[in-house]
Formats: structure tokens, C-alpha cells, sequence
């Protein structure tokens, strides 16, 4: 008879690792939820929350008061340990490999309190080969025990991977309800893992091998990434034809087999705008159209700037004196606080070099401004920026901004690249 869970352990505790630890909390699971940052332990153990998703604080808080999760900065044993942790890319030369040393540190953090029967999944989108190489360390760590890749189905440790889909702003709702991936290193390992996630989830728990479930995730995100790439390359050709994409998109989207997403200043967040570079950096040559969309999609913000560019110029020419630039959003995506990846917080923060003291900074989901532009702009409230600029450069589509009425008065120049004021209603 299989074992229970009587707890398990969530490594990492960031926006996929904390809404996962109270998903299964709030199911009267024990969950230890282990993190390197000593202030979001501590205020987790207060019941708050360091990140912005809704009704995430309030879950948390609750299950934070019944006891059925708990926070630390050490390692204690358990029954599952799920790894949600970083997986960026490094910059060498012209290509980007996967950095996993994040993964490495968590798992050699949990390899000392690892017994037999404990089960070990990295939910981290990593490149294909990266459950494997995770099981490597964790053997490597703790000769003492067996694990998948040397005695199969018979091994003291199971390892699997299962990739997180979640949509950020939904979390709680889309971890309970969308079909999980489950690539275990054995048949036995991918059985225990999906024992686990039902005891929370009421999705599909579809099982694999773990090299399929790797390349799965990294594939959801490469489309993604690819149809992106065709609307923002079609914004650019539209822009050079005196067309407005926003309409085109709109008629094209009339064709029943036709549906063509939005294009926008760039492509961030911590998925979309990374994944696909690990399909490239394995698979150089075959992955022609992946590293294609990555380029035009990278690309996004520079033309964004020299339209800024040439807005400023021609402010300058007609008033003698440098504009005001207001950027309202610098979140990767509307709603929410990540800034990861994100080609708005990119955008103004080359502004805010290039124009120091001339940009404001409209962004409601952050107290503060990060690191790159504290001191270059100042954050404002999105009425006295409008008021005060010359240029309005509208990056995310954030609720808040949709609600205000298009800026308007002589002399001002709008640059929306959201289509939220450019675009015309379906």
C-alpha cells in the first residue's frame, strides 16, 4: 500500500511556489514552504503575501491560521518536495543557455533531510534533460539512497517534473482546474506523483515520460510566442502601409479559421519570453521559426523607443525644449506586479537614461520604483502624469488605464502600443 503524504515540502516560494503551497493547504494538507528570502518567510508566517495575485493574501491567510502551512528557511524532511525556483537564461556571446544553478541549490538543499519513499518534482520549465540532471545532484548528495536513473522502479526516491500553466492573475482558480503534465523518470515515479497533485487538484493528471513533459511546457510557450511574433511583426508592416493594425486584426479575426492575437511592445514575464530559448540553445538549427519569433519579439521595444524617439524630436522642434515622457504600466502583463522579463519596465528604463528627469511613471501595482529607475524617474499617479507630459506612452493595458478617457489637448503626442486608445471595439 502506498504511503500518505502527511506534508510536503514547497520549494521556492515566489508566484508559482506560494499559490501551489495554499492550493494544497487549503485541502488540509501540511506544507512546509521553503524560500532563501527571510523576509517573504517572515511575512508569509504573518499571513501576508509578498506578491500580487487575488484572493491569494486571503487563502493564505486562513491557512496560515489553521496551521497547514508554515514557512522557513531550512530544510526539513517531508513526504514531496515540489521545486518551483528560477530558470533564466545566461548571455553568452550572441546565445542564451539555461541557467539551472537555482534548481542545483534546491536540490542539494533537500538532499540531507531526503529519506526513502520521499518523492521529488521540479515543477521549474527547464530545458529537456533537466529532471534527469536535477536526479544526478540529488544521487550525487546521498550515495546512501537510490533513485531512478540507476535502479528503475525499484528505487528509494521517486523524481518526476511537472511543469506549471497557470495564468498569472488566476492562479488559484487555473492550479485546481487546468490538466497537469506529469513526466515521471519511471511509471512508478509519474503514479506517485499524480497520487499527489489529486489530493488537490481537479484537473487531468496526465502522465509521461520526464523528457516529453519538459518539452511539452517549453512547446505551449513557444506557440505562444510564435503567434505573438506574427502580430507584432504585422504591426510593424502596418505601420510602414499607414494602416491601423488594431482594425486589421479585428477584420482578419472575422474569418472562421482565423484568430490572430494582439501586438504589444514586447513579450515578457518569466515564460514566454525565456522557454523558447531553450528549445533554441539545444536544437540550434532545426529551431528556425522558435528563434525567428524570439527575435522579432525581442526586437518589439527598440521600435517602440524610436517612435518615442521621434515623438521627442518633434515635440522639440516645435516648443524649444525637451518633453516630458509619461510611461504608464511597467508590469510585464496587465493586473498584476511582476516586472520579470518585462519589455515596459525595459522600455522606460532606457527612457529614463536617455532623458534623465523627464520621465514619469505610472505603475499602480508597486510602492516603489526598482532598481534601474530609482533615482532616473519618478512614480506618479496616472492623472497628474498625463497632465504633466508632453508624450503619453501606453505599455500595459492595466484595467486602471482602460477605464480613463483617451488623453487629450494640443500638442500632445500619444504612442499606444496596446491598442487599448488606438484600437477600435470589436
Amino acid at each position: 500500500m502506498t504511503a500518505p503524504f502527511n506534508n510536503i515540502c514547497m520549494v521556492g516560494l515566489g508566484y508559482i511556489g506560494l499559490p501551489t503551497a495554499v492550493v494544497f493547504a487549503l485541502r488540509g494538507v501540511n506544507v512546509i514552504g521553503l524560500d532563501v528570502n527571510q523576509k517573504a518567510v517572515e511575512t508569509i508566517n504573518e499571513g501576508r503575501t509578498h506578491i500580487v495575485e487575488p484572493g491569494l493574501e486571503d487563502a493564505l491567510r486562513r491557512t496560515v491560521s489553521a496551521g497547514h502551512l508554515r514557512a522557513t528557511t531550512r530544510p526539513e524532511a517531508a513526504d514531496a518536495f515540489l521545486i518551483a525556483v528560477p530558470t533564466p537564461f545566461r548571455q553568452d556571446s550572441d546565445e542564451r543557455i539555461p541557467d539551472l544553478s537555482c534548481v542545483e541549490a534546491a536540490a542539494r538543499s533537500i538532499a540531507p533531510v531526503l529519506k526513502r519513499g520521499d518523492l521529488v518534482i521540479l515543477e521549474s520549465t527547464s530545458p529537456v534533460g533537466a529532471t534527469e540532471q536535477m536526479a544526478g545532484w540529488l544521487a550525487e548528495a546521498r550515495p546512501d539512497l537510490s533513485f531512478p536513473q540507476t535502479h528503475g522502479e525499484g528505487s528509494d526516491i521517486r523524481i518526476a517534473h511537472c511543469p506549471e500553466r497557470i495564468l498569472p492573475g488566476h492562479a488559484l482558480t487555473e492550479l485546481v482546474s487546468n490538466d497537469r503534465i506529469i513526466g515521471g523518470m519511471t511509471e512508478a515515479c509519474s503514479t506517485r506523483a499524480r497520487k499527489l497533485y489529486k489530493l488537490a487538484i481537479e484537473g487531468n493528471c496526465i502522465e509521461t515520460d520526464c523528457r516529453t513533459a519538459e518539452m511539452a511546457k517549453l512547446t505551449e510557450n513557444s506557440f505562444r510566442d510564435v503567434n505573438i511574433a506574427f502580430a507584432n511583426e504585422l504591426s510593424l508592416i502596418c505601420d510602414k502601409q499607414g494602416i491601423n493594425v488594431w482594425e486589421l486584426i479585428r477584420l482578419a479575426n472575422h474569418h472562421p479559421r482565423v484568430n490572430i492575437l494582439q501586438p504589444g511592445p514586447g513579450v515578457g514575464g518569466h515564460c514566454i519570453a525565456v522557454d523558447p530559448w531553450f528549445i533554441v540553445s539545444q536544437t540550434p538549427d532545426e529551431a528556425r521559426i522558435i528563434r525567428t519569433a524570439r527575435e522579432i519579439n525581442d526586437h518589439k521595444p527598440d521600435w517602440v523607443l524610436a517612435k518615442t524617439h521621434q515623438a521627442v524630436a518633434e515635440c522639440t522642434a516645435e516648443t524649444g525644449k525637451t518633453p516630458r515622457i509619461a510611461c504608464l504600466g511597467l508590469a510585464f502583463k496587465p493586473n498584476i506586479d511582476d516586472l520579470r522579463e518585462s519589455p515596459a519596465l525595459d522600455i522606460a528604463t532606457r527612457l529614463a537614461t536617455l532623458y534623465p528627469g523627464q520621465v514619469d511613471v505610472v505603475e499602480p501595482y508597486i510602492d516603489a520604483l526598482p532598481p534601474g529607475l530609482d533615482g532616473k524617474a519618478q512614480l506618479c499617479r496616472p492623472r497628474d502624469a498625463v497632465a504633466d507630459c508632453d508624450i503619453v506612452l501606453l505599455l500595459v493595458d492595466h484595467d486602471d488605464f482602460r477605464s480613463m478617457p483617451p488623453p487629450s489637448r494640443p500638442g500632445l503626442r500619444l504612442i499606444d502600443t496596446r491598442g487599448v486608445w488606438a484600437g477600435l471595439p470589436n
